[in-house]
């Protein structure tokens, strides 16, 4: 067989070329027809819920609605896991589309939102905020309304991982079954029957579901670790390891004691007489008890860690029988190691980003004003609606763009590296390189709006 021709090889290799890029196109109209099934699947779902909860035919005048029917029984609906969520309010953010919103809220502080609690809900909105302000964080609950199509899959690629695979209940992705949201924000304060919050990862127009005060005694597993710790010290058992604890740990600390009580003693402030019998009080001083307190704190978990490797040690001439596999191993009892989170979250395959402004860039964002500052004689000057300054809208956007808010695709296959965001009232145009985002340009949206 002759050898190919320079003129033929380059025509096969055309063809080869223009073949790969055809199996390209198959496999993602492929994709995208099964996203379509997936969707139709889903609304017909819906559908078919909604004809079951209503009847598919109206009730006839002359006929009432019998108790036991789907649709006059919101009790037997809830039992089923059939409801119908209406929103308590929306989010107004100074994010205003999803491009460039955190994923989440603690990657940038300054980030504000308002959210006001409809009355159609309650007649009266404020009252049900009355003591909501004791609390320095809220849980938001909230739906995901900008996910475009309602396709989902049991493995996703999160950004940090950079393509990587992995179930989608073991990320925060918005594409699950049920587009629920969960977010912690810090409250800022309370104004009627408005929330302002801040530490926000939620763009304008979010309907709200449900709002939860943070307790730490609840929600975080050191602050539930102390107070067990604590309660084992109070309350011990009669059994023989909590006599030993408490007998050991009086050991240790007698001294400890001893040294506490006589400062005690050394620091009188006031005396009090009752009616039937006088009583001495001591107190130290504020800083100086608080320092104590946590000594005696410290040295409490001392005695429980050196417990608890004593107990190892007895335990450890008995043969151990490794977990099978597919299990975890939880921390016990006295371990410092309280909760476990995925490698990849603390280390993940993507690092920060180094966040550079141009000075046209550093110009136009110093000419924002303040949220809270008004003049007649400056109302030409664009201003900002939730952040208070200049500074602030710099450290956001040196939050957003040192995550990388761009998704997989754009990150590793797309050309173009401009990228345009809008924080606020501001529009952002940047662009990234090896390891780093440059900040090229910030107008104000109207600009940006009456340019196109």
């Amino acid at each position: 067989m002759s050898p190919l021709c320079d003129c033929c090889g380059e025509r096969i290799n055309k063809l080869d070329q223009q073949i790969s890029v055809m199996r390209k196109e198959i496999k993602n109209l492929r994709q995208m027809l099964d996203s379509a099934t997936r969707g139709h699947r889903k609304h017909m779902i819906s559908i078919q819920s909604a004809v079951s909860t209503i009847g598919l035919c109206g009730p006839d005048k002359d006929q009432t609605p019998s108790p036991s029917s789907p649709a006059a029984s919101p009790q037997a609906a809830l039992e089923r896991g059939s409801i119908q969520t209406v929103p308590i309010g929306y989010i107004t953010s100074c994010f205003s589309v999803k491009n460039g919103t955190p994923r989440q809220p603690t990657i940038c502080g300054p980030s504000r939102a308002d959210l006001r609690i409809h009355r159609s809900v309650f007649n009266n909105p404020e009252h049900a905020l009355v003591g909501l302000e004791q609390y320095s964080h809220v849980w938001i609950i909230f739906l995901f309304h900008k996910n475009g199509h309602l396709s989902y899959k049991a493995k996703v690629k999160p950004p940090r991982l950079n393509g990587q695979r992995v179930g989608v209940y073991s990320t925060r992705s918005p594409h699950r079954p049920n587009a629920l949201g969960l977010t912690l924000a810090r409250l800022d304060k309370i104004v009627g029957d408005t929330i302002h919050l801040s530490n926000i990862d939620m763009i304008a127009g979010t309907p709200v579901l449900d709002i939860k005060p943070y307790i730490p005694e609840y929600d975080n597993p050191l602050s539930r670790m102390s107070s067990d710790e604590t309660t084992l010290l109070n309350h011990p058992n009669d059994s023989g390891d909590q006599s030993a604890l408490k007998g050991e740990h009086s050991d240790h600390n007698d001294d400890f004691s001893s040294f506490l009580s006589k400062d005690k003693s050394e620091a009188e402030v006031s005396v009090t007489d009752s009616s039937e019998s006088s009583s001495a009080q001591f107190f130290l001083h504020k800083d100086l008890r608080h320092v104590l307190e946590e000594v005696e704190a410290y040295a409490t978990q001392r005695d429980l860690c050196q417990l608890s490797c004593a107990k190892e040690d007895q335990v450890s001439d008995s043969p151990k029988t490794p977990p099978p596999d597919g299990t975890v191993e939880h921390p016990c009892f006295g371990e410092e190691v309280y909760s476990a989170v995925a490698g990849w979250i603390r280390e993940p395959p993507v690092g920060g980003l180094e966040v550079r402004f141009t000075p046209q860039a550093g110009r136009e964002l110093a000419d924002f004003l303040p949220a809270h500052l008004s003049g007649a004689s400056e109302s030409d000057r664009p201003r900002f609606k939730f952040l208070r300054s200049p500074e602030e809208a710099t450290a956001a956007i040196r939050g957003v763009l040192s995550a990388d808010p761009r998704s997989v695709y754009r990150r590793t296959r797309c050309r173009d590296r401009l990228f345009f965001f809008t924080l606020d009232t501001a529009d952002i145009t940047c662009w990234f390189g090896q390891g780093f985002a440059e900040v090229l340009r910030v107008r104000p949206v109207e600009q940006c709006i009456s340019s196109t």
